[in-house]
């Protein structure tokens, strides 16, 4: 069986990557469904909304890239054809919940599992403006704060450039200290910050940038490893 020439993390500890094989046309709709289903059950079991994953290389991204997608049928080639998928699997939740109660996550620079884009900047312009005509109720973008998913420098993030054809809530996330995030929102690039590994690292987050208190150091040696140790483990202010 062929394989990428990189190792991701699973329940049984890193295994070397397989390489995916191309979805056939007619399955799908069936994939689609998958996604309407999985919607429907999330209300049931009382969540308030829904957070569509269509970043870091997971399958709605791999469809959206032209470095990833190779289609020759109604899904691959153009950029309208690439979106076509997270299109569609955006209208069947939104036709579960409705729009409003209705996330969507993407990254801008995503380098590992091979992932590549030509054109990031118009190609996630031309997603945010089709999701905001669809009256999502956010975008999560995400991008990069350094490490083996790459640096943004601050002058070359277009958080702002989602913001001129996205008219909904939009929450930001790389790299992001109370300072920058401030600055973020202030600006107008965006509604809200989100905070992953700075929050997993500092329990007390809320509490440090309240005091202006410096930050934990992580150690990513124990990220996706389990247990206890680097997500329990990490001390509070003044411990």
């Amino acid at each position: 069986m062929q394989q990428l020439d990189e190792e991701i993390h699973t329940p049984l500890g890193k295994k070397m990557m397989v390489l995916p094989r191309a979805l056939k046309t007619h399955e799908i709709p069936e994939v689609i469904e998958e996604f309407r289903n999985a919607v429907a059950m999330a209300r049931i079991a009382g969540f308030a909304g829904v957070e569509i994953h269509g970043a870091n290389g997971y399958l709605l991204d791999q469809f959206l890239r032209d470095g990833s997608n190779k289609r020759v049928d109604e899904y691959g080639g153009s950029l309208e054809n690439r979106a076509r998928f997270p299109l569609e699997v955006t209208r069947a939740v939104t036709g579960v919940w409705g729009a409003d109660r209705v996330g969507y996550r993407m990254s801008l620079h995503f380098p590992p599992h091979s992932m590549a884009d030509s054109d990031p900047r118009t190609t996630f312009r031309f997603l945010s403006g089709k999701l905001d005509d669809m009256g999502i109720g956010y975008i999560h973008f995400e991008e990069s704060r350094g490490g083996r998913m790459g640096f943004v420098p601050p002058d070359n993030r277009i958080g702002g450039e989602i913001r001129a054809v996205y008219s909904g809530t939009l929450m930001v996330n790389g790299g992001y200290g109370a300072g920058t995030g401030n600055k973020a929102v202030s600006s107008g690039a965006a509604d809200l910050v989100s905070f992953g590994v700075l929050y997993l690292v500092n329990p007390d987050l809320p509490e440090r940038f309240r005091k202006g208190l410096p930050p934990n150091k992580e150690d990513p040696s124990t990220f996706y490893d389990g247990e206890e140790r680097g997500y329990i483990d990490y001390p509070f202010s003044g411990a």
